[in-house]
């Protein structure tokens, strides 16, 4: 994608974050940035198709973020998962992307739906594998609905130690900083 692309997902990003899929306009997008709402469509030909491919995009980056490390243990692995989140709503005061798209999801678009389970599967299957153990299904369902929860939690709150509060009992006291 180019310059101009790249900079309407950044701006879209943000505002899904902040207000949800409603929370964006094309005309509000293109104003911000100084371009007509004719060069948005240009790049992305329909709003769905820019929200699923900002969520597409989001998910790329946690994955990253989130990837496996040498000798990781179950406690390492979500920890890693409860910091990306908790540095999510500390650096910014805006929720997870795909958690804010997933409250909305059933008045969305299918291939915006479809890009926030993709995202919530691939995050349930890598917690999961790297959790193990008899329960680990179960238990990656609990880290991920604690870590949403602290999130919104937080955001209700103004308080980000209502995500520390939240998601205190996922890890051992040495990774809950």
């Amino acid at each position: 994608m180019g310059e101009t692309a790249d900079r309407l997902m950044d701006l879209a990003e943000a505002r899904i974050r902040e207000a949800g899929y409603r929370g964006f306009s094309f005309r509000d997008l293109a104003a911000e940035i100084g371009i007509k709402s004719a060069s948005v469509h240009h790049h992305f030909p329909t709003k769905a198709g820019m929200a699923a491919a900002v969520a597409r995009r989001y998910g790329e980056r946690f994955f990253e973020l989130v990837g496996r490390r040498e000798d990781e243990t179950q406690d390492d692995v979500i920890g890693i998962y409860r910091a990306i989140f908790r540095q999510e709503i500390e650096r910014d005061g805006r929720m997870c992307l795909n958690g804010m798209l997933g409250a909305e999801a059933g008045g969305l678009p299918p291939e915006v739906v479809n890009e926030i389970e993709t995202y919530f599967r691939r995050c349930i299957d890598d917690l999961s594998s790297r959790i193990g153990g008899p329960d680990a299904i179960g238990q990656a369902f609990h880290v991920m609905a604690a870590l949403e929860g602290g999130l919104i939690l937080a955001r209700a709150y103004g308080d980000i130690s209502a995500f520390d509060h939240a998601t205190a009992s996922l890890v051992t006291p040495a990774l809950a900083a």
